[in-house]
């Protein structure tokens, strides 16, 4: 049953003064918001090791954003922008990553009314080893879906989509940073531990992290381990409807392997810690992807209302993980690939994650609703908290470390 939720009731006042245009000098200087027992403390990022639960499993989302907007321009002088969202031939991104002369992508185009269905085509020079190479990438307009264009892109040269990508493209920054993609976007829009390309979005909870976090969080006896959700560029739509009830929650593909899925039953029912939004909207997908090979034999898309059927759930979060896991053996399978279209809103019962480190969101947006999923009412009291500290928001922005306050019964 879809809860009767109105997006007005998470709204707050966000000034544009407040919003991070840009990020600090040392990705650890942050301030850490810690809110476990229903008071927020203001603490440094730096510190956070000391807050973290001991012997807890740490979930870390590894993906990497991609410079996925490329700028063509017509012989009449009309600048087409193409934002590539997702691959469509091949589908799997790393084989279009990898491929040498075409593919096609899902994509958003800007100007496109400018866009008369001509081949458009980019000629960039690349200096690489003191030698300059030259790529002419081509763009042709195959199809529309949804809202968005279906786009064949081909080039010369033999380098791999990938590199043509690194050679013609910006990195997507938040459309509300207000700014043109800057140089020092290239490496701190990117988490440090960033490796499976795929995202237009990073996962900003991680970009506060450094090897010395890292380290302080290994000594402390905690298992870090690493999924993959590519973040699409849903994540920064607005909710436009009056009841979440009627919003359409974007779909991302996530991934996980067998070692991944080995630990998560060992940790099931325990101390999970879930750094940012994706890696928490994966994590608890996996329960649903185990509920789909109980009650179907295999697993599929994870739907937007799964959470909140009437009759709930029965299984718990271990005869879900274990269910993936044995689907996988009789399946001769390494690894999971899916998707999910999850969303988490108040009523929700988190059926792995205990503690979450975040950062600040959007007034009325599905993230902020997240929020309000695991701490209820007292998100209120933390965003006053943060506003009257001086704490920067969103991407760029300061983050906090939460407890989980409404879990599920079955462990």
């Amino acid at each position: 049953m879809k809860p009767a939720i109105r997006i007005d009731d998470y709204w707050y006042d966000l000034p544009d003064d407040r919003i991070a245009k840009y990020p600090l000098e040392h990705r650890d200087d942050s301030k850490l918001l810690v809110n476990l027992d229903g008071t927020p403390r203001d603490c440094l990022f730096k510190d956070i090791a000391e807050y973290l639960p001991s012997s807890a499993l740490m979930v870390f989302n590894e993906t990497k954003v991609v410079p996925a907007r490329l700028l063509f321009k017509r012989d009449s002088g009309a600048l087409i922008e193409i934002f590539c969202l997702e691959p469509k031939n091949p589908a799997d991104y790393q084989q279009a990553f990898a491929t040498t002369d075409n593919c096609v992508w899902k994509a958003i185009v800007g100007n496109a009314k400018k866009w008369k269905g001509d081949t458009l085509s980019l000629l960039v020079e690349h200096i690489e080893d003191e030698n300059v190479k030259a790529v002419d990438l081509k763009a042709d307009l195959i199809d529309r879906e949804d809202n968005a264009f279906i786009v064949r892109f081909s080039w010369n040269g033999g380098a791999s989509f990938s590199q043509v990508m690194e050679m013609c493209g910006k990195i997507p920054i938040p459309p509300y940073l207000n700014r043109d993609t800057q140089p020092i976007d290239a490496t701190r829009y990117q988490t440090l531990y960033a490796k499976i390309e795929g995202s237009v979005a990073a996962p900003t909870a991680g970009l506060h992290f450094t090897e010395k976090e890292l380290a302080a969080i290994d000594n402390k006896g905690i298992e870090r381990v690493k999924l993959c959700l590519h973040v699409g560029a849903g994540t920064f739509l607005p909710v436009k409807s009056e009841f979440i009830a009627d919003h359409s929650m974007h779909g991302e593909p996530f991934s996980v392997n067998r070692d991944f899925l080995d630990k998560l039953a060992r940790y099931a029912g325990k101390e999970i810690v879930a750094v940012g939004t994706t890696s928490i909207r994966s994590l608890e997908s996996l329960y649903y992807l185990g509920v789909h090979c109980i009650e179907r034999g295999e697993p599929g898309v994870v739907e937007q209302w799964e959470p909140y059927r009437e009759e709930g759930y029965a299984y718990s979060s271990s005869e879900a993980v274990n269910a993936l896991i044995k689907y996988l053996d009789n399946n001769k399978l390494t690894s999971i690939t899916s998707r999910t279209n999850l969303i988490i809103v108040p009523s929700y019962e988190f059926k792995f994650v205990t503690y979450m480190v975040t950062n600040f969101h959007q007034p009325k947006s599905t993230l902020l609703l997240l929020i309000a999923a695991a701490v209820g009412d007292g998100w209120k009291q933390m965003y006053g908290f943060a506003m009257d500290n001086g704490y920067r928001f969103l991407s760029y922005g300061d983050s906090s470390l939460l407890k989980v306050q409404y879990r599920f019964e079955l462990s």
